[in-house]
This record gives structure tokens, sequence and C-alpha cells, in this order.
């Protein structure tokens, strides 16, 4: 007879919304212990203080913020074991549009926040013997994106397709500390990203899919937390599509 699994401690980022407000959810729900990271007051949190989740208030572009977030988890829940980064900016700036200042303010949120967050957990989670690593991209970099109406621009695309390769960089580099690193490309979502997309927007994003809608962020954050369980002990270095179908065109 196997072994329940025991909880883990996981740091989630873009923890008031979307798909990392659902991760959270979702890893309490079955029991999990979660530090809560987001620039913005986690809403799950306003009720007051639990013994399963603390909120860090962060900036994942500051290599300060992000080891001040690893400790106060270590500190309220002692051994760390996961990350889960969802922490993204939007740009919906098309080729004319963007600046150089608006390019690289997305690149360093999107992909040095994604290095530097998962650089101070390994330090946790490599000192316990091993844990998991979840990081994001997209699926806007398999049909490119235009920008406009709400919709991802170069400078977001860009920075999604950079994740794949600090997937495979970091899966590679962490190995040998037994931590898993893979990432999930989620399709287009109801979150806020695509909040502003207009009628036209949603329905081309719907009709891609071969389920014929959106995901929900609970669908996504689902494959996201399967990646730092147990279950997923052989899969590092994936980029785990989870857009419906949508990667296969019609």
């Amino acid at each position: 007879m196997t072994s329940p699994a025991l909880p883990k401690t996981v740091i989630v980022t873009g923890a008031a919304s979307g798909i990392g407000l659902a991760c959270v959810k979702g890893l309490l729900a079955a029991g999990h212990r979660v530090c809560a990271v987001d620039l913005n007051a986690v809403p799950l949190l306003e009720a007051g203080p639990s013994s399963c989740c603390i909120g860090v208030r962060a900036d994942v572009t500051d290599p300060e913020a992000c080891r001040d977030a690893v400790a106060q988890t270590t500190t309220k829940f002692g051994a760390l074991t996961s990350l889960i980064h969802m922490a993204a900016a939007h740009s919906t700036q098309t080729w004319r549009e963007l600046s150089v200042d608006h390019f690289n303010r997305i690149m360093a949120v999107n992909v040095t926040g994604a290095f530097l967050m998962a650089q101070a957990a390994a330090d946790q989670i490599g000192g316990d013997g091993g844990g998991a690593i979840v990081l994001a991209s997209s699926g806007s970099i398999n049909v490119g994106g235009l920008g406009g109406h709400g919709r991802g621009g170069p400078a977001y695309v860009s920075s999604k397709a950079a994740i794949i390769g600090l997937t495979r960089a970091l899966a590679r580099s962490l190995a040998p500390l037994g931590i898993r690193v893979n990432a999930v490309s989620p399709g287009a979502t109801d979150t806020a990203m695509t909040a502003d997309y207009d009628q036209e927007a949603r329905r081309k994003v719907a009709e891609r899919t071969l389920v014929g809608r959106i995901a929900r962020p609970e669908e996504v954050a689902a494959v996201a937390q399967f990646l730092i369980s147990d279950e997923a002990s052989y899969v590092t270095g994936e980029i785990v599509n989870v857009n419906g179908g949508g990667s296969l065109g019609h």
C-alpha cells in the first residue's frame, strides 16, 4: 500500500490573480503549505492570517526581494520543496509602438524575474534533497504575436520564448541537486491578461483549439500542481502545452 504524499511547501508567484491564484487555492485544498508572492496583496489572505499560507509582496526583478520571499517561507514552514513561478508582465504593444525601455522591462520581469526566483528557491530546495520548479511560457510563441486588442505583442512573445531555453538550462543545471525544472505553456486563459480581448480576438483563439474555448485558470494550475508532485518524479526539462489542442491548428 502506497503511503500518502507528505504536504509540500510551495512558493507561488503571481499569486494575487489568474493562474497563480488558482495554484494557491488548489495547493491549499490539497493540504500543502503556500507562500503567495505578488506585487499586490493576495485577496485570499485578506480575511486574516492562515497557518498554511502566508503572503509576501515582492518585485521579482529584485534579487534581494526574491531571497527574502524564500527566507520568509522557510522561517514560517521549514524546508522549501517547490516553486511555481507564474508572475509576469503583459505587453500588447505592436512592433511599431515598442520602445527599448518597455521591451527591456518586459524581459526583466518575465525572464530575469523567473531566473532570480528559481535561483533563490534552488538554494533552499537543493539543500533538503531536491524538489521541483515550474515556470510559465505561453502558447503565443507558437503563433507569434502582433499585439493590440489585449493580445500579446513581440515583447511578451519574446520573453515567453526565452522561458523555454531557461527551463532547459535550469533542468540541466539543477539536476545534480535533485531539482526537476519544467514549464507549462498555457493557451489563452480566462485571466486579467485576456480581459481586454475584443470579441473577434476571443472568437479566433477559441476556434484555434480543438475544444472550442479558452482555458480556465484552474485547468492550467492543475498541470502545474502535477509537475511539482511525486507522480511527476521522472519529468524534467519539459514544456507542457495546456492549450486545448491549440498547437495542432485547424
